[in-house]
């Protein structure tokens, strides 16, 4: 909510400094926007992120701009529920034994320990580094003191294809100004084969064209490079989650008590969406960490 109360006011704030030069006249907004210079401008963008940018890649990048528009982000609920499921799972696998865990690890949407709670289920791609971190655990094939750098490299993986949808936004941001002086070259070209019109006609096309390189420096500056910002935001949120993850089963795997690793991943997170350390600890003693 706050991005879309943020962009209201760019967006605001710019109609309102143009119309105050006009004593208020809200019909010289429309000399903003001539649809040529809007379909050179946005059309040609749209042409070029599509030509660098990958299919799978385009639809992330939308998928996170709903989720910063929305405000989806990852909380201290989240958290809570990360911490509660691998607390129980440690816990089982404490008491059972490792292989006790298969059967979580295996089909982790049917587990009776995931499906406590929703925001694991609600997220595939969490629930499967989850997953993944435990696999090489449970099945022995590694030692517990290799698994943090088989983590490390799952993580570094996952950084980097995060950072896509960031650089997408990064590229339409740096294009436009260029792109926006394309748009008023043509008007300019416009404006000189109409130069025996008067001064009149001359003014109004030199005014269009103008607006083009306006429009172009405006949409990156004030839209553009701020949604590529909170989309670099959203995958820190993101990157931290896979690394309180991360140390909670690498401290397990070491031989630490599971309350003990369930403290070290909640010391990793930012104090935003830390949980209290009194809070976490009554909810996984109590069962309730789903709360």
């Amino acid at each position: 909510m706050l991005i879309i109360v943020g962009l209201l006011v760019v967006l605001g704030c710019t109609v309102a400094s143009f119309i105050m030069g006009h004593n208020w006249d809200v019909s010289m907004v429309m000399h903003l926007l001539h649809p040529a210079e809007l379909v050179a401008i946005f059309g040609i963008t749209l042409g070029a992120v599509l030509i660098a940018t990958p299919l799978h890649v385009l639809t992330d990048t939308m998928s996170k701009i709903i989720q910063v528009m929305t405000g989806k982000t990852i909380g201290k609920t989240h958290y809570f529920e990360l911490i509660g499921a691998l607390y129980e799972l440690f816990q089982t696998g404490r008491k059972s034994g490792l292989l006790a865990l298969e059967e979580h690890v295996s089909a982790p949407t049917q587990s009776s320990i995931f499906r406590k709670y929703p925001t694991l289920l609600a997220s595939p791609d969490r629930l499967a580094f989850i997953v993944d971190s435990l696999k090489p655990l449970v099945d022995g094939r590694i030692k517990p003191d290799q698994l943090e750098g088989v983590i490390d490299m799952d993580i570094d993986t996952k950084t980097r294809e995060a950072e896509h949808s960031a650089h997408v936004l990064n590229f339409a941001g740096d294009s436009l100004p260029g792109i926006g002086i394309v748009a008023a070259v043509m008007g300019i070209i416009h404006t000189m084969g109409a130069i025996n019109e008067g001064p009149a006609v001359v003014g109004e096309k030199v005014a269009a064209a103008l607006s083009g390189t306006m429009l172009g420096v405006f949409a990156a500056y004030g839209f553009a490079n701020p949604l590529a910002s909170s989309i670099r935001g959203l995958n820190e949120g993101y990157i931290q989650y896979l690394r309180c993850t991360k140390i909670a089963v690498v401290a397990f795997a070491k031989g630490m008590a599971p309350l003990t690793a369930a403290e070290l991943a909640r010391r990793s997170l930012d104090h935003s969406v830390q949980p209290s350390a009194e809070a976490l600890e009554t909810a996984l003693r109590g069962g309730a960490a789903a709360k």
